[in-house]
């Protein structure tokens, strides 16, 4: 058990059967009556981002979910194959535990699966990724870093906005968390 005063980003509590990660939370203390704790929580099995509001000092289930570092090794119709790092067994995910992973991961990439009760329940990506853009208009002389943006396709198929000056064949780095472009790091 966790009190709801001790909440924190990222931390995984279960209710009513089923698991929340805390995606942003505020201590309320009116100047009338009891203080609470107003939360956002994400199911993880769906995606859904619920509203919800605790009394102060309630107590909560806190999920025990452990993480595996696991290779990704390919990608079979709606299924995804992962390795151990450490003992080289295989483990398939399907499209609906992946989220937004899906728009970042590349073959041989090492992420985080994350583990509840044996069973596999979601990915956490490196905060950031290179990645090669596959597809964008062409970049014109005198684009500048501060001139605006377009949208880029990258290798896995996302689609992010990028500078004009970045061209097809271009390396940039995207932060997996918020889908930003952050910078060019190599290509052409």
């Amino acid at each position: 058990m966790v009190s709801v005063n001790d909440f924190r980003t990222g931390l995984t509590i279960e209710i009513d059967g089923e698991l929340y990660s805390v995606v942003e939370f505020m201590h309320v203390k009116p100047g009338k009556g009891a203080a609470f704790v107003r939360s956002k929580l994400k199911n993880i099995r769906t995606g859904y981002v619920i509203e919800r509001t605790f009394n102060a000092g309630e107590k909560v289930n806190l999920a025990r979910v452990e993480t595996r570092e696991m290779q990704f090794l390919y990608r079979a119709e709606d299924d995804f194959v992962f390795m151990d790092t450490e003992s080289y067994d295989q483990l398939s995910l399907g499209l609906d535990k992946m989220g937004d992973a899906v728009k970042y991961l590349k073959e041989n990439m090492v992420v985080e699966i994350q583990m509840y009760q044996g069973s596999p329940i979601g990915v956490i990506l490196p905060n950031t990724v290179e990645l090669t853009v596959v597809d964008t208009a062409p970049g014109f002389k005198g684009d500048t870093a501060t001139g605006g943006s377009k949208p880029a396709t990258l290798e896995t198929g996302a689609v992010v906005s990028v500078p004009f000056f970045v061209n097809v064949g271009d390396v940039i780095q995207v932060d997996t968390r918020t889908g930003e472009y952050l910078k060019r790091v190599g290509g052409k």
